[in-house]
């Protein structure tokens, strides 16, 4: 059985697929980069690069996204899991924090 897997993309390449759909979303909204980049409070220049894939700040992107009217998309990034199967058993105790490592040193 084989199964179709696209290859991983490198981060440059998500960067540039990322700012093709940002830059289709805005025209398809009828927006250009002027008025985006005013509404946003960045400079046409920090969102020519977005939409390039030249690299931005994440700040850049969460203003666009909010100008665009997709900051939804951010919430599909890490969501948060809603059923822990520990927190199922009887005597399971909410977690307040992280462990700490427990790396041991080898001499």
């Amino acid at each position: 059985m084989q199964i179709n897997r696209t290859p991983a993309r490198t981060p440059e390449e998500q960067e540039e697929l990322l700012g093709q759909r940002l830059k289709m979303l805005r025209v398809h909204k009828n927006l250009d980069q002027t008025t985006v980049a005013a509404r946003a409070g960045i400079s046409v220049r920090s969102l020519r690069n977005l939409e390039s894939g030249n690299g931005s700040s994440l700040q850049t992107l969460v203003r666009v996204l909010r100008v665009l009217g997709r900051e939804s998309w951010l919430e599909t990034i890490a969501p948060v899991p809603t059923i822990n199967p520990e927190m199922m058993t009887r005597n399971a105790v909410p977690r307040q924090r992280a462990s700490k490592s427990r790396n041991k040193k080898i001499s």
